[in-house]
This record gives C-alpha cells, sequence and structure tokens, in this order.
C-alpha cells in the first residue's frame, strides 16, 4: 500500500508535471473561442430553421439544431451603420455614437459626406476581448471608420481587419481593391469593368485562414458578411436559375445559400481543428430585410410589419442563433427578448471577464445555458431616416416618428404583425412609454431630436 502523504506529494508532483507540459492552449481553456457572423439585409424568414420553404440553407439550420434559436431576438438597429456601432460598444441606439448611416445634422463638420465615425474614447467589444488575450480578427464590412479616421478597425482591437471600410465601398461585389489594415489591396481581375473576383469568396477563405492560424490561441472572429445586401451580384444562380422569379430574388436566394455552403465550411474546420467544443458560434442578421417584390414572394419578414429601415417589427426582429457544444442545449428554442447590444456583455462574461460598468446591455449566458433569467425591463430604439423612436416593454411595443408625435402602441402578444394601433385604450402604457423614450436618449449634435415628422408632400396640380 502507498502511505496516504507520500500518495498525496507523488499525486501534486505528477500534477505539476502535467500543467508545465500542457500546450499553452489547454490553459486557454477557460477562454473559449467566439465567432459571430452577421447577416447583411437578411429577414427572419430567408433561413429554413425560421421557416423558410424557399431559399436553402441546411448548414445555418444544422447550427439551430444543435443549439439555440431564438424568437424574440433584435438587432441593434433597423439600418447598417448603427446596427455596427451598438453590436462593437455595447450602447444602445440613444447613446452610442452613430445612429444612422449618415448625420443629419451640422453638415459643414463634414467636407465630403456626413459620415460619423468611433472615436478613440469608444470602447469595442474586439478592444476588450484583446484585453482579456483574446486574438481579434474580422472580415466583411466595417462601416465605423474609414481609412484615416479615428474609427478604423484597427484601432478597436482587431489584429487583422480585411474588406470594406467605408459601407457604400461595399455596395459592390466586384470592386477594384478592398481594404485590409487601412491599406488598399488592388483586385486586377476586377479592373476594366471585368467580375473576375467576388469579394465574399475572397474574404471567406481570409477568415478560414485566420481561424486555422489561430487554433491554439482564444480567438474572437467577427464575420460581418456583405451577402445578401444589394448590389445583387453572385457568379453563378445555382439551383436558382430557372425559377419564376424575378432577377434579384434569384440572386438573393443564391447568395444566401452561397454563403450557408461557406458556413458549412467554417463549422467542418472547427471540427477538423479540434476546437468545435471550445468554440461558441452567434449568427444573426444586422436588420431586416430590404424593401422588394421578392421580399414578399420569400415572406423574408414572416409577417411582421416593416422592412429595413422602418422600427416596426420587420426592420428590427432578427434571427438568432448561438451554438455552443456541452454549454447550449441542442434544439432549444427560446423566446426570451435581447439585442445586438447585449452581444459585448455576453462576451465578457463568456470569457471570464467582468464587463465595462457604462455598458446598456445584459449578458445573457444565463439563458445560453438554460437557466433562469428575469426579462428586462424594455428594449429601445432610434433611428433618423426618418426620426423613430421605439420601445418593447413586455408584450407592449411603442413607436413615435418625433418626440412630440403621437405614439402608436401594439400587443404584440395577440398582434405580432403590428396591425392594430391601442394606444387609446392604454393610456398608461402610454404614459409609461414616452417616460422610456424620453430618458433613453442623449443629444448628439449629428443626429438631433426631431419633436414632429415633417408633413408629406401632396401631388403638384399641373
Amino acid at each position: 500500500m502507498i502511505h496516504t502523504k507520500k500518495f498525496s506529494a507523488l499525486l501534486c508532483v505528477i500534477l505539476c508535471v502535467l500543467c508545465v507540459s500542457l500546450p499553452w492552449k489547454s490553459s486557454a481553456a477557460s477562454k473559449p473561442n467566439i465567432i459571430f457572423m452577421m447577416l447583411d439585409d437578411a429577414g427572419v424568414g430567408d433561413l429554413g430553421c425560421y421557416g423558410s420553404t424557399h431559399i436553402r440553407t441546411p448548414n445555418i439550420d444544422r447550427i439551430a439544431e444543435e443549439g439555440m434559436r431564438f424568437t424574440n431576438a433584435y438587432s441593434g438597429s433597423a439600418v447598417c451603420a448603427p446596427t455596427r456601432c451598438v453590436l462593437m460598444t455595447g450602447l444602445h441606439s440613444g447613446h452610442c455614437r452613430r445612429r444612422d448611416n449618415t448625420a443629419k445634422a451640422h453638415l459643414d463638420d463634414f467636407p465630403d459626406r456626413p459620415l460619423v465615425f468611433l472615436e478613440p474614447e469608444d470602447l469595442t467589444v474586439a478592444s476588450f476581448l484583446k484585453s482579456q488575450g483574446y486574438v481579434c480578427g474580422g472580415y466583411g464590412k466595417w462601416g465605423l471608420g474609414n481609412p484615416g479616421s479615428t474609427g478604423v478597425p484597427e484601432n478597436h482591437g482587431f489584429d487583422d481587419f480585411y474588406g470594406y471600410y467605408d459601407q457604400v465601398h461595399a455596395h459592390t461585389y466586384y470592386p477594384e481593391y478592398l481594404v485590409r489594415n487601412s491599406e488598399e489591396i488592388p483586385l486586377p481581375g476586377n479592373r476594366e469593368g471585368k467580375e473576375e473576383q467576388y469579394t465574399h469568396d475572397i474574404l471567406f477563405e481570409a477568415a478560414l485562414e485566420f481561424v486555422k492560424e489561430n487554433r491554439e490561441n482564444p480567438f474572437f472572429l467577427y464575420l460581418p458578411f456583405t451577402i445578401p445586401h444589394a448590389k445583387y451580384q453572385i457568379p453563378d444562380l445555382g439551383d436558382y436559375a430557372d425559377k419564376d422569379w424575378t432577377e434579384q430574388g434569384k440572386v438573393h436566394a443564391a447568395m444566401m445559400t452561397r454563403l450557408d455552403a461557406d458556413v458549412g465550411r467554417l463549422m467542418a474546420l472547427l471540427q477538423e481543428s479540434g476546437i468545435d467544443e471550445e468554440t461558441v458560434v452567434f449568427f444573426t442578421s444586422d436588420n431586416g430585410v430590404n424593401r422588394g417584390k421578392f421580399a414578399e414572394r420569400f415572406d423574408s419578414a414572416m409577417g411582421l410589419r416593416g422592412f429595413k429601415r422602418d422600427l416596426y417589427e420587420g426592420g428590427i426582429r432578427a434571427p438568432m442563433i448561438v451554438r455552443w457544444p456541452g454549454a447550449v442545449e441542442a434544439g432549444a428554442v427560446s423566446d426570451f427578448a435581447w439585442c445586438h447590444r447585449d452581444f459585448f456583455r455576453t462576451a465578457a462574461q463568456i470569457a471570464g471577464a467582468e464587463a465595462p460598468a457604462h455598458l446598456d446591455g445584459i449578458s445573457v449566458l444565463p439563458t445560453l445555458r438554460g437557466e433562469a433569467q428575469d426579462s428586462r425591463a424594455h428594449l429601445y430604439w432610434e433611428i433618423h431616416s426618418p426620426f423613430q423612436q421605439a420601445v418593447r416593454m413586455g408584450k407592449w411595443k411603442g413607436i413615435r416618428f418625433g418626440t412630440e408625435a403621437k405614439l402608436e402602441l401594439y400587443d404584440l402578444d395577440g398582434d405580432e404583425g403590428e396591425k392594430m394601433d391601442v394606444a387609446a385604450a392604454h393610456p398608461e402604457i402610454v404614459s409609461k412609454i414616452e417616460k422610456i423614450m424620453a430618458v433613453e436618449r442623449t443629444e448628439n449634435k449629428y443626429f438631433p431630436e426631431v419633436k414632429l415628422p415633417a408633413p408629406k408632400r401632396g401631388k403638384k396640380k399641373k
């Protein structure tokens, strides 16, 4: 028999040797990798796992089967730039720096285009995760700072960012160059009108390389795809070529299926690299689907009112899927209401760190783990093209188009499509929501308060 004290001493020695000899990756197991994938202008109904019968997305559907699918998740805003600002800073659109794609006042401050970029004092989730030992890479559309500005991604936590810094530059999939860490990378195959280098393919390959190079480190991979945003361009329509749809509809569907195949490649790489169980995957969209006849044919908004640029549900209700083997129950469906602003605090908790106190969001990690979590008091949005404010408070949804405009009120439990305004029957709820709207927005010289909507112009008499 081995003496108890001698056995304990021997065990300690063995453990110490193991701790010294194990690679650093094992010590990083407490810091899971985090991947955040975000579509551009995709509706909830564009994914099979949310009910699409027109567009094939088997790999994304598999993520939902192996993770948790949310039915009450929201984007940060109803258009791309403010959503990205909300996501990166953890501040909602009444507090964050960029509240619309372009500024709506003080245009003399901008010699070219009225763009508002992140400033040095704006803390991003990438900067925070980098301080916690993460390697941070981003591939896709940034939209929060052009080269030469204070808002470039390499100034805000990204070790490598490759793609489109300017959102208008991202309107073509065949540009003559992309930008990597503020350096223009020429694409000779797209010069002189040629369309030989499809940027989605280029950027996704770079993302796969990032995973391969950092499989031994905790990493944050941000994938703000340009798909399926217009301009509607794709090398091959695939199985949709013979569909009796508009050309834009065919391209929209083909874009989604092409991206879905790449998502399958990424998930396979995680398994091949042995890091599948150490990686949390988020999948969402930046706002509702763009207006267009194909959106109606595909029921992209799933019967919800509104589209991109609207704070009605169709403009901000987002697909949200989270997969984390061993931590998130496979096949789970949750109606917990949360928003992109909550990602920052959630990522911090996943990383085992205490998030900064100033954030507007909450951590939804308890919900991801299947634990009980109190619903939040309310969610707030604002946007400025045209000016709108919206609040979700439990089952109630309020929206108005000026700080002194009449509030519309909807009961989402019985009227998810926001068809019946019940404000007159519930003045106490209207009052509560109006008070929330007054408190939640801070003044911003580029995005000023609009008290009443501009009157609609009638047709000119001949």
